[in-house]
Order: structure tokens, then C-alpha cells, then sequence
């Protein structure tokens, strides 16, 4: 089974359900029981038990298998444990308390969440060759013709139309200043007094 497919499906499922602060590291050297720990936090009760149910469909519809499920009771921290990769779902409060990453959090894998791209693709996608990235060095390091650059660093001119359409707004007034009528002043009462 390849890690980085079960590693993404897991995050997959938790990015569905708007999971938070997903983190991901590898374990190798700390257990021979799995790989990979992925925590992520959900805000309720009901999310953390949204994000577990999504990390388990997404997993089984890519063919893996999830091992078991604990925690779903009560939805403050869910462990949904996939063989090599385990899910800590858990609500910020607990997440904070329990300080996971402290004790997993020694190497973090980097992943590629939503769309900003950080290194790892999709399991999905085909893995793009090294060339690439030497033809993009090599693009990036050669400077243009002289003649290309000058070409394209004409300046632009401004049209008769562009300029008469443009009108200058007419300075704002200060608004008249109103006085609301004054009140009378209330009349004070007369103190009361006890009977003796």
C-alpha cells in the first residue's frame, strides 16, 4: 500500500468537511505501528463527527481499508485508525490540552492543502518528472533578447476619449447644521418629608 495515496485520502476526507489546522508527520522512526499521524481539529461535537465519517468514505472509496473507529460517543476526540496512517480528530480545547504534536510531531510531512501547492501531489495525479523543474530553472535564468523587452515596455497613450470622459466630481458641500429645539428643564420636587 502506498502511504502517500492513504495519507491523502485521509486529508482529502478532512478538507471536505472544512477540517482545521490538518497537520501530518511522519512516525517511522518513533513506531513500527504505523507511518503517519494526521491530527486535525473540528469545532463541535457534530463536525468531529462529520470530519471521522468523511476521513472513513473517502479511505474506503479508494480501495483502503479503515481498521476501527473510537471515540465517536461522544465526538471530542475520534481516532479513526487506517493501518499505517491514524486520524486524531479532535475539538481545539482537547487538542490543546493533550498537545499531540508534541509527542508525534517530529518530522512534518509537507502536503498540498486546498489549493496553495507545497510539494506532494495528488495521489491521483501522476508524479511530474525532475526535468521540469530543471526546464523551469533554466526559463527563469536566461535573460529575453534585448529587442523583446524594449518592444514590450512601449508606453501606453492616453485617448482623447479616455481623458474627456474622465469629469472631476464637483467638491462636496458641509452639510447645514440643525439645531433641535431645546427642552425645557424639569422641574425639581419639593422633598418629602416623614411625619413625626
Amino acid at each position: 500500500m502506498d502511504i502517500r495515496k492513504l495519507q491523502r485520502a485521509i486529508v482529502d476526507g478532512l478538507e471536505d468537511v472544512k477540517g482545521q489546522n490538518i497537520a501530518v508527520f511522519n512516525t517511522e522512526h518513533l513506531s513500527s505501528m504505523f507511518e503517519r499521524v494526521i491530527i486535525a481539529s473540528g469545532t463541535s461535537n457534530r463536525q468531529t463527527k462529520a470530519l471521522a465519517s468523511s476521513v472513513r468514505d473517502a479511505v474506503k472509496s479508494r480501495g483502503m481499508q479503515v481498521l476501527a473507529t473510537e471515540g465517536e460517543d461522544n465526538g471530542e476526540w475520534i481516532i479513526v485508525d487506517c493501518g499505517a496512517a491514524v486520524a486524531h480528530i479532535m475539538q481545539p480545547a482537547i487538542r490543546e490540552y493533550y498537545r499531540l504534536e508534541e509527542i508525534w510531531g517530529g518530522k512534518a510531512v509537507r502536503l498540498k492543502f486546498g489549493e496553495v501547492k507545497t510539494g506532494l501531489v495528488k495521489a491521483s495525479e501522476p508524479e511530474r518528472p525532475k526535468r521540469w523543474a530543471a526546464v523551469r530553472d533554466a526559463a527563469i535564468a536566461t535573460p529575453e533578447p534585448e529587442g523583446k523587452t524594449a518592444a514590450r515596455k512601449k508606453p501606453a497613450r492616453k485617448t482623447a476619449a479616455k481623458s474627456a470622459g474622465a469629469k472631476k466630481a464637483a467638491p462636496k458641500r458641509p452639510a447645514a447644521k440643525t439645531t433641535a429645539p431645546k427642552r425645557p428643564a424639569a422641574k425639581k420636587a419639593a422633598p418629602r418629608t416623614r411625619p413625626a
